[in-house]
C-alpha cells in the first residue's frame, strides 16, 4: 500500500513574515526526496508544515498512508504521528537528562507502536549497537553523532510509514555525516519508508536521494533527479563549488 506526501501551492508564515511562497511538490511511495538549500530559505519550515508544527496560511498539504489520503491542515501533530509520520528534528531535540533507552521509549507513544515496544527496541539496538552498549547513559553526555543515532532510532520506535528528517548533518564531522546518510538509506530500504530529508550538504544528500528540490527564499527553483541536479550549472556553482 502506498505512502506519499502531496503539497500543493502551500504558503506559511511566522507572524507577518511570509516564509513559504506557494510550494508544490510530491514525495512518491518509497522515494527518498532531498529538500536542498542554504539556511533561512524555508527547508525546516516546510518539514514542520508536514509534521503539523507550522500551520499553513494557504494551499493543501496531504499525506497518503496505506492508500488513504489525509488532510494535514485538519490534524494535530499528535494525530499526524499516529498516522505513521515521524520526524527527526534539526538539532536532535533529545531529553538530555534521560537515558538513551528512556529517550527511545518516549518515541513509542503511537498506539500501534505501544504493542511492539520490545520488538522495536531490539531492532533499534541492532541497527545502532553503540546505543545498546550505552542504553543507561544520559543522552546529553553523548557525542553529536551518537545523539543523532538516538534521534533517528527514536523516530523508528514509532513504526513510521513516512520519515521526515531535518538537517541530519548539522554539527557533525564529515565522516559521521557520511555514515549517518548511509544509515538512512539502509533503514529506508529495510523498512520500505517514504523519506523527505532537508539537507544543506548537496553531495551527501544526493548520494541516497531519488530526486531533489532546491528551495530559494521559500520557493522551489530547481527540481530533478540526482543526475539532473548534479549537471545543473546553478547547482554546481552554488552547492558543489564548481
Amino acid at each position: 500500500m502506498a505512502n506519499k506526501i502531496i503539497l500543493k501551492d502551500i504558503k506559511a508564515a511566522y507572524g507577518s513574515v511570509q516564509v513559504l511562497h506557494g510550494i508544490s511538490m510530491e514525495v512518491g511511495n518509497g522515494e527518498t526526496v532531498a529538500l536542498l538549500g542554504t539556511n533561512g530559505n524555508g527547508k525546516s519550515t516546510l518539514i514542520k508544515c508536514v509534521a503539523g508544527l507550522v500551520k499553513l496560511t494557504a494551499g493543501i498539504a496531504q499525506v497518503m498512508i496505506d492508500d488513504q489520503i489525509h488532510d494535514l491542515s485538519k490534524l494535530s501533530p499528535e494525530a499526524i504521528v499516529n498516522l505513521g509520520v515521524a520526524m527527526v528534528p534539526e538539532g536532535r531535540r533529545l531529553f538530555p537528562l534521560l537515558t538513551v533507552k528512556e529517550n527511545l521509549l518516549l518515541g513509542a507513544s503511537r498506539p500501534l507502536a505501544r504493542a511492539h515496544v520490545e520488538e522495536n527496541l531490539d531492532y533499534c539496538f541492532g541497527v545502532f549497537p553503540k546505543l545498546k552498549e550505552r542504553a543507561n547513559q544520559r543522552a546529553g553526555s553523548m557525542s553529536g553523532g551518537e545523539q543523532q543515532m538516538v534521534a533517528l532510532a527514536r523516530s523508528l520506535m514509532t513504526m513510521p510509514k513516512i520519515l521526515l528528517i531535518d538537517e541530519p548533518s548539522v554539527g557533525l564531522a564529515p565522516i559521521i555525516v557520511k555514515q549517518m546518510i548511509e544509515k538512512i538509506a539502509e533503514l529506508k530500504a529495510e523498512k520500505g519508508l517514504t523519506v523527505l530529508m532537508a539537507e544543506q550538504n548537496f553531495t551527501q544528500a544526493m548520494r541516497i536521494a531519488d530526486r531533489g528540490y532546491v528551495i530559494v527564499h521559500g520557493e522551489i527553483k530547481i527540481e530533478g533527479s540526482a543526475t539532473e541536479l548534479a549537471s545543473n550549472d546553478v547547482v554546481r556553482q552554488l552547492y558543489m563549488g564548481v
